[in-house]
């Protein structure tokens, strides 16, 4: 039997063997707003994509090569683990080859449950449950009873068994040891509520004593109380009996019939408790988050501390320190303390949980906390917080996707981000990243450059190759790849100052300090050093007492459905259904999509959705209204010669002129669009849904939006974020804009053009963590260059090339 030889393998156009698929080929690729893409990435590099915000970057990456890739691995499982995973529909592309195993780490923030925290979502804390269950002493029991997640229960009774056939009953007694703080269950803190936020105690039910939202009149919610038969809903709350106050406010959960339907009946605090109050603040509707911040008050858990543990868990320790102790300690100190323990019998564990922390500090995180709520983190540490569990991997061979992963970087970390890359690169793997710094960009092995514009002005390939050839390439991020802001020569004088005295929130430490009022202000620092501390936990508390209102536009991402889009969102839609009502003298409610005007057919959804199970689920365009999403009647009423629909269509630019003037006029629904086409949002579609929209876009929607409050004081959380260099320009002109208005700008950010083009820099550090929370420089940028007393004043000198 003779051995095949290498030369005997089938032959290709490119050459035999394994060795051809060296490229991920992309052919006709349609996803949102891409024309028909086609381009070839090479495998076991590192490629970046660039292109103004809403180019079609993350269309390219993500929906198409990452989605394609997931969806594959995905259909090697059976159909009955494929019916627990989420359901991928195959991208709008042609071709797709040479794909590998995609891994993606996005921007997306982790989750905002109360009880996730740094420790709970990288296996830390799990590692030093078991740690504390071999070694601490006094021993208390399994890893369980180390975890704020797992209560203590127990429990007895008889149980009825077949032996020998026959029927025996014999007593059984369970018990869990948990960690868990009986007290705040887990949260570390609690909560008191103000009973007169929640009822009018002069009135009745009848006459609609309850205020809580959504307890409306007439709502199940209402009737649930009016209807019990508990209370009296004619008798003014205050003149209830003691048993009636105590079966409205604290009643036991109770399933009864009320109004003819079988319903849950319990108290309305720990119903309150149930619906509100156990989920993240942030992710509550902005109007039941104002009845939270208005109507409960949460303190430190008086019995565990705010550790979140039961008092058995904190009584057991390692070297005099418990489990609570250890995860309140900065990351970098815990790694030290970790490494000075020596256990023979617990080494494999020691030296995971070492190499674990040691990633955290290499990545720059070894400021944070593994009790650090995992709510709280930035886009950008929540991004390299994913990023960890990588590091250490052995697989090769794989396409790590990262969505701009400088975000909430300062230029000196930067740095240490690319070498992570490069090294995931060097293992021998394709690493894929989108990406506007320059920085980030320079290394580069090849440049894919999408454009020209955004939106529908996009989503084709501009450029493909080096860096050198897009520098050359006349492209407009080629153009701006160099672009370097000068320093102010000039700088506007203030009109007065905020000052912000003893603050102490996080790692400040007792920081005094001067805001000056009437021109923009740069705070900026190293990652972790207490920007965001200074400016949303002290300023908008010191501010309440001046005339000057403060708002505060934070990197919370702006939520939507395939429903909400840019006139929803921001508000738009109300004088537009309005005009459009006077117009035609009908109501406002047949101009939303959402309520009367909705097509019956879709739901005002515009598709029909067909779900397939666990296959991908199957989308096809309403025929009643042809994706117009409006009941055909609505579509009969006009406002300027256009129905809603066509409105609904227009771009922020045409939408600006057409409300403008003429019989359209509309001064509300002009405003908004102004402050849209301000952001640099004027390619957008009025209708489109907010769920294709890319980070940056999403980013300067919410800017638009909170524009309109009024304020003496704007707080703007890195701006930049999902910016293009060219988009850069127009963020600045709009903050010179807002400041020659007559307000203060206070900007948080790292991006030297920003930095360049302040009146005022406050900068923190001169570390992170405990390393940082001190003003290492106060002064105008010109300053800071001169004096390059810091990391920040040296990484600007070098931008500016002083």
């Amino acid at each position: 039997m003779s051995k095949a030889k290498r030369g005997d393998q089938p032959s290709s156009p490119g050459g035999g063997g394994a060795d051809t698929h060296d490229v991920i080929r992309v052919h006709g690729a349609r996803e949102n707003n891409l024309k028909d893409v086609a381009v070839e990435i090479p495998k076991r590099r590192l490629t970046v994509f660039t292109g103004v915000s809403g180019s079609g970057k993350s269309s390219l990456v993500f929906d198409t090569i990452a989605a394609e890739s997931q969806r594959l691995i995905n259909e090697t499982y059976s159909a009955f683990v494929q019916g627990f995973m989420p359901t991928l529909a195959r991208p709008d592309v042609d071709v797709l080859e040479g794909l590998t195993t995609a891994i993606l780490v996005d921007q997306q923030r982790m989750g905002g449950d109360p009880r996730s925290t740094v420790g709970t979502a990288t296996d830390a804390n799990a590692m030093l449950r078991i740690l504390f269950s071999r070694l601490g002493q006094p021993h208390i029991g399994s890893p369980k009873a180390y975890s704020f997640n797992v209560p203590s229960i127990s429990g007895a009774g008889a149980v009825t068994l077949e032996r020998g056939g026959k029927q025996v009953k014999e007593r059984r007694s369970f018990s869990i040891t948990g960690g868990m703080c009986p007290r705040c269950e887990g949260r570390g803190s609690v909560s008191d509520i103000d009973l007169t936020q929640l009822f009018d105690d002069s009135k009745s039910l009848a006459e609609g004593a309850l205020t809580v939202p959504g307890y409306t009149p007439g709502g199940w919610n209402y009737r649930l109380y009016a209807a019990s038969g508990f209370v009296d809903e004619d008798k003014p709350i205050r003149k209830y009996t003691k048993k009636e106050r105590n079966d409205f406010l604290y009643h036991e959960p109770v399933r009864m019939k009320i109004a003819g339907i079988n319903m849950t009946y319990e108290g309305l605090v720990p119903r309150i408790q149930k619906s509100m109050l156990s989920k993240d603040q942030d992710s509550l509707q902005p109007h039941i988050r104002a009845f939270v911040d208005r109507a409960v008050t949460f303190a430190v858990c008086p019995e565990c501390g705010g550790s979140r543990l039961s008092e058995a868990a904190r009584s057991s320790k390692i070297d005099g320190r418990s489990i609570g102790d250890v995860c309140a300690m900065q990351i970098s100190d815990l790694a030290a303390w970790v490494r000075g323990l020596d256990e023979p019998s617990v080494a494999p564990l020691l030296e995971s949980l070492r190499a674990l922390l040691d990633s955290f500090v290499e990545i720059g995180l070894g400021y944070l906390s593994l009790d650090r709520p995992s709510g709280t983190l930035s886009g950008g540490e929540a991004q390299r917080v994913k990023m960890i569990r990588h590091l250490g991997s052995s697989l090769t061979d794989v396409t790590y996707v990262f969505d701009e992963p400088t975000i909430g970087l300062h230029p000196h970390d930067i740095q240490r981000m690319n070498e992570l890359l490069l090294r995931l690169r060097d293992k021998g793997n394709t690493v894929l990243v989108v990406e506007h710094k320059p920085e980030a960009i320079a290394i580069a092995d090849h440049v894919v450059d999408l454009g020209p514009g955004a939106g529908s002005a996009g989503g084709t390939v501009c450029f493909e190759g080096t860096v050198d050839g897009l520098r050359r390439s006349g492209t407009v991020t080629g153009r701006h790849l160099d672009d370097r802001a000068a320093v102010k020569e000039k700088v506007r004088e203030p009109s007065g100052t905020l000052p912000i005295r003893g603050a102490s929130t996080n790692n400040l430490r007792d920081v005094d300090v001067d805001i000056p009022l009437g021109v923009l202000v740069v705070v900026t620092g190293v990652a972790g050093s207490g920007k965001s501390s200074l400016l949303h936990g002290s300023l908008p508390k010191q501010s309440e007492a001046t005339a000057a209102g403060v708002v505060s536009v934070d990197q919370t991402p702006i939520r939507g459905s395939r429903r909400s889009n840019p006139a929803t969102y921001s508000g738009l839609l109300e004088p537009i259904r309005k005009a459009f009502a006077k117009a035609n003298g009908v109501k406002p409610a047949l101009f939303s999509s959402n309520s009367e005007g909705a097509c019956p057919n879709c739901n005002g959804a515009g598709v029909i959705y067909t779900d397939l199970g666990m296959m991908a689920t199957v989308s096809s365009v309403c025929e009643e209204c042809d994706g117009k999403r409006f009941d055909s009647s609505v579509l009969d009423y006009h406002l300027g010669g256009r129905d809603i629909s066509e409105v609904l269509a227009m771009s922020v630019t045409e939408a600006e002129q057409f409300f403008a003037s003429g019989e359209a006029k509309t001064p509300a629904a002009h405003a908004i669009l102004a402050r849209l086409a301000d952001v640099g949002l004027g390619y957008l579609t009025l209708g489109q849904p907010l769920t294709t929209l890319s980070g940056g876009e999403r980013q300067r929607l919410k800017l638009a939006t909170q524009m309109a409050e009024k304020g003496g004081v704007y707080i703007l959380d890195e701006p930049t974020t999902g910016l293009h260099l060219a988009d850069v320009e127009q963020l600045l002109g709009l903050l010179d804009r807002i400041v020659d208005s007559g307000k203060s700008v206070v900007v948080i950010e790292h991006h030297q053009a920003v930095m360049a083009h302040a009146d005022w820099i406050v900068d923190l550090g001169p570390g992170a963590g405990h390393d940082g929370g001190r003003v290492v420089f106060e002064g105008t940028p010109a300053d800071l260059v001169a004096a390059r007393s810091t990391l920040t004043g040296e990484h600007l000198a070098s931008y500016v090339g002083a």
